[in-house]
């Protein structure tokens, strides 16, 4: 039997007077805000004052570690995060090297990319399943400006007065070095100051449809910064606005050139690194870790394809570790619009990442310390010459897939970074630059598939789908700084507009019930005589006050200019002519904060119309007193605990028998619908 045919509504019946709210705060005995709001001289003195417990939290919301490490069972979740770091770290490997192309650094710092930030974050951060490392969007960020502060041209060999084409890599690459470990340190300073000062909100500005149109187009970008390895090609290096189109435009140019066995090796290794992706896909089910597919590549280095072939390969990478040197802090002026870039993309893929495995596995994620965890990360892995990292969501689906169950399993995949830097790094200078480049085509695959985005947003928000678009758009053709700040700041807009064009509806009573909705959607709700129930889906402020107040004229039905007319028309008595004019004067006097409410209850007055508000907010009374909206003849009881209190009271005082003068009615209800939210004025 069908659970709706047997289901049975309650029913409830409630008596009570017609409460406004001053006979609310009688009855409820409402606190002063005095009592609920203690002085900023108390709050500072609180803040200041230590305490042992105070202390003790402090220490362990800074310090995460010293929380749950204690608590660490080695039973439980030492050989899943043993097996998850593994097989995490092992995946560090070849993206790490193949982010450094894409950073146009040399493919060892994305091994120490791999493996500074990966340490620091296991002391601060909160998430229990985020890989911490090199990541496809910031990478070739990172690249965008070392390219453009380091270009190949500022680096050509001299050879007595004649300039040869031949670049000093040596050089190139020891200065974007640097550029790239100023830029990191910069934004991951920025960072740790949002975080510190409670900035973790500023990644919800960054809504699901811009990020995603960001990393759809950053992945487009990173598909251009690969055709030179995967064809074997050494086109002109452009940056700034339409670098993407100019850079395209001679990689095309440059295809009658292609190196014929770099092509082979890039197309062979994309088609292998496909099936085996498809393939561990397909056996996920039964196999306890994936197959470290793009690990395998790497025997690709006994072929030597450099000598046989002369495809570009790695080349030397340095055993050990690097000392930690001191950015140059010149180049600070140069990068801090990068930086700050950099940093707000990285949080906001950080913390959507974090909360999604938070929510998935039962645990809180804290987004102001998760801010200061990235920009440590950052900032101390600047100083032993790391990019910018943020969470890998492929490595971060695999460590929690494979079984993570803490921090530690980003130690245990830092741990096999750090053995192939000082013991196997030898096994990785013979690999081909075009099997990195092919590994990031791959990995780039469901990126791509966020183009089924547009076809959702045109379903569900077409305001949505614009930000999409001009997101994409501005990314692909201004590069990747200025298409963030234009994509910032044409989703702002998007907010301004949707609070201008908010829905005014006019309400009528469900029969026989207290509730009350839009008359023009609802065919059973009847208007009540002689009442007006308006609402706004939108909180009113100053920017569309105005509005507010003309579709409330144009929602009632009356033409007040004309009726006030009309009105001062029959006004044959001096008497009540000079006490309007008093009423003027104190209306004057009084401050301006809230005119624009005033000017409602003032125009409505003039032609006899009552306004009364409903529903609002203990928050909005509050605020209405501290601007001296009441007075002798706006009282609190022209606010009502409900929109039914108001009707009824309207009814009792009002009747039928009193309307004897305009049409259409002349009895108007204004109801604020803003459930929880403040109300904004200037």
């Amino acid at each position: 039997i069908p659970m709706d045919s047997t289901r049975r509504f309650g029913k409830y019946r409630v008596e009570r007077e017609v409460l406004d709210e001053q006979r609310l705060e009688e009855i409820t005995q409402r606190k002063a805000y005095s009592d609920i709001h203690r002085s900023l001289t108390e709050q500072l003195r609180d803040s200041l004052r230590c305490t042992l417990p105070k202390l003790k939290r402090g220490v362990m919301s800074s310090l995460p570690v010293l929380y749950w490490l204690p608590k660490y069972s080695v039973w439980d979740y030492g050989m899943p995060d043993l097996v998850s770091g593994i097989s995490v770290g092992i995946m560090h490997l070849p993206q790490g090297m193949a982010y450094a192309l894409l950073a146009s650094l040399p493919p060892v710092f994305g091994l120490y990319t791999s493996l500074y930030p990966a340490l620091i974050y296991f002391f601060f951060g909160t998430s229990r399943h985020i890989s911490i490392g090199t990541f496809t969007v910031l990478s070739i960020m990172v690249g965008s400006v070392t390219e453009r502060l380091a270009p190949d041209v500022d680096f050509l060999i001299m050879n007595g007065t004649n300039i040869t084409s031949e670049v000093d890599i040596a050089a190139r690459d020891s200065f974007r070095v640097q550029v790239a470990a100023a830029t990191t340190v910069l934004g991951g300073l920025i960072q740790v100051l949002l975080g510190v000062v409670k900035f973790g909100f500023v990644g919800t500005y960054l809504s699901e449809p811009l990020v995603r149109a960001y990393t759809t187009a950053a992945a487009a970008h990173a598909v251009v910064a690969q055709l030179k390895y995967i064809f074997g090609v050494s086109p002109t290096r452009f940056s700034g606005p339409l670098s993407l189109v100019y850079t395209l435009k001679d990689v095309c140019s440059l295809l009658p050139h292609t190196h014929l066995p770099t092509l082979v090796v890039s197309a062979v290794t994309m088609a292998l690194l496909i099936a085996a992706k498809e393939l561990n896909s397909f056996l996920s089910p039964k196999l306890p870790v994936p197959i470290p597919v793009e690990l395998i590549t790497v025997i690709s280095s006994y072929a030597h394809l450099n000598s046989n072939y002369t495809v570009s390969v790695v080349g030397e990478i340095p055993s050990g570790l690097s000392s930690p040197c001191v950015p140059d802090v010149r180049l600070f002026g140069e990068v801090i619009g990068d930086a700050f870039a950099l940093a707000i993309v990285g949080y906001a893929i950080s913390i959507s990442l974090g909360k999604t495995f938070a929510i998935k596995h039962g645990y809180k994620v804290d987004s102001n310390q998760e801010l200061v965890a990235l920009g440590l990360s950052n900032a101390v892995g600047g100083f032993f010459q790391c990019f910018s990292v943020c969470p890998s969501m492929s490595r971060s689906l695999i460590q929690e897939s494979t079984g993570g169950k803490t921090q530690m399993a980003g130690v245990a995949s830092a741990l096999i970074v750090l053995v192939t830097i000082l013991k196997l790094g030898t096994l990785f200078q013979e690999l081909p630059k075009a099997i990195l480049a092919s590994i990031v085509f791959v990995n780039l695959k469901g990126m791509f598939k966020q183009y089924a985005d547009i076809v959702t947003l045109w379903r569900s928000s077409k305001i949505d789908l614009v930000v999409w678009l001009v997101t994409w758009v501005s990314t692909m053709l201004l590069n990747l700084d200025l298409g963030l700040a234009a994509s910032i700041t044409f989703a702002l807009f998007t907010v301004i507009f949707r609070t201008q064009m908010p829905t005014y509806s006019v309400l009528g009573n469900v029969p026989g019930t207290e509730l009350y909705v839009d008359l023009e959607t609802h065919r059973q709700a009847r208007e009540i005589p002689g009442v007006t129930i308006f609402r706004s889906s939108a909180t009113v402020y100053f920017a569309n006050a105005d509005l507010y107040l003309e579709a409330l004229k144009k929602k009632s039905g009356l033409d007040i200019s004309k009726m006030i007319i009309y009105k001062r028309r029959q006004e044959a008595k001096q008497r009540r002519r000079e006490r309007r004019a008093e009423r003027r004067a104190k209306r004057q006097a009084k401050k301006e904060v809230m005119s624009w409410k005033c000017l409602v209850f003032q125009d409505f007055s003039e032609i006899d119309v009552d306004i009364y508000m409903a529903g609002c907010q203990a928050s909005v009374v509050e605020q209405l007193e501290r601007s001296e909206f009441f007075s002798d003849s706006i009282t609190k009881r022209h606010l009502f605990a409900s929109v039914h209190d108001a009707v009824l009271y309207c009814l009792n005082h009002r009747g039928a028998s009193s309307f004897p003068r305009y049409d259409p009615s002349l009895v108007s209800l204004f109801r604020f619908y803003l459930q929880s939210r403040a109300l904004t004025f200037l």
